[in-house]
């Protein structure tokens, strides 16, 4: 009987605890919530841009999980989603052709950078600064695409 109380409150305990945990990240990391792309103040190079995008950021335990939806230059949907752990190893990327894989560092609190691979070649290094208003999001993405030629992306997106 004992055991089952003691069960019990631990449980509690520690269903009060994660969400605290939860909270306090989602409270110290600018990034948490949706961004929308705004394609009119964004340039590709090589181009064209994707026609419309979503980022969503939801705080975990240890990080974070990223989702983003969209439409691509050729009216196509695309999705991808991945969980940052910063813990310098890399993670899965699902829902990408271009990479497989994402290593993601925090810099400062409104910074990272991650590094993104297809297989086990570096393809892509990104740059994600937050505005100190907490109102834009700029992701400056450099690498190669599928054909070896090199890509510059710089993406303007707004807090929702």
């Amino acid at each position: 009987m004992r055991t089952n109380i003691r069960m019990l409150v631990l449980g509690t305990l520690l269903t009060m605890a994660v969400p605290s945990a939860v909270a306090s990240a989602q409270a110290s990391d600018p990034a948490i919530g949706t961004w929308v792309l705004n394609v009119a103040k964004s340039t590709y190079s090589p181009g064209p841009g994707p026609k419309s995008g979503t980022r969503t950021y939801v705080a975990t335990e240890k990080g974070w999980t990223y989702s983003s939806k969209g439409i691509d230059a050729e009216g196509k949907p695309t999705a991808s989603t991945f969980t940052a752990k910063f813990d310098g190893k890399y993670t899965p990327i699902t829902g990408s052709a271009a990479v497989d894989s994402i290593v993601v560092t925090r810099v400062d609190a409104n910074t990272a950078k991650a590094t993104q691979k297809k297989g086990d070649k570096v393809v892509l290094h990104v740059t994600r600064v937050i505005a100190k208003d907490g109102e834009t999001m700029t992701v400056t993405t450099t690498g190669t695409d599928a054909a070896g030629k090199p890509t510059k992306n710089v993406e303007l997106f707004e807090k929702k």
